[in-house]
């Protein structure tokens, strides 16, 4: 009975919503590490530590040359084109907005 009353939510999202959310969840480890690298470049930047300021940068470029992760990304961002224009339930955006935020904070 739980189950069902948790799956309810998603049941009334639209079809890109729901895509939204399935690319958005497979792509969360890969925008948890770019998260952690960023902040590890910034302070080696401030730390002026040059060489390893690069290698971190190295890094995350790698993350973005991958073709599965770019692709993925590619239909990501033309979601959310399709979604911020012209959002038809307005629960979609409740639910991505929900999704992300306890993505941000599981990263954490």
């Amino acid at each position: 009975m739980a189950l069902a009353l948790w799956s309810l939510p998603s049941a009334g999202l639209s079809p890109e919503a729901r895509e939204f959310m399935a690319v958005a969840k497979q792509l969360e480890p890969v925008h948890c590490e770019k998260r952690k690298l960023r902040r590890e470049i910034v302070m080696a930047e401030v730390e002026r530590r040059d060489g390893e300021a690069r290698e971190l940068r190295a890094r995350f470029e790698a993350l973005d040359r991958d073709a599965k992760t770019a692709r993925l990304q590619r239909r990501l961002a033309e979601l959310e084109r399709r979604l911020s224009a012209g959002a038809r339930d307005p629960g979609d955006l409740e639910a991505l907005s929900l999704q992300q935020r306890e993505a941000f904070y599981r990263c954490e």
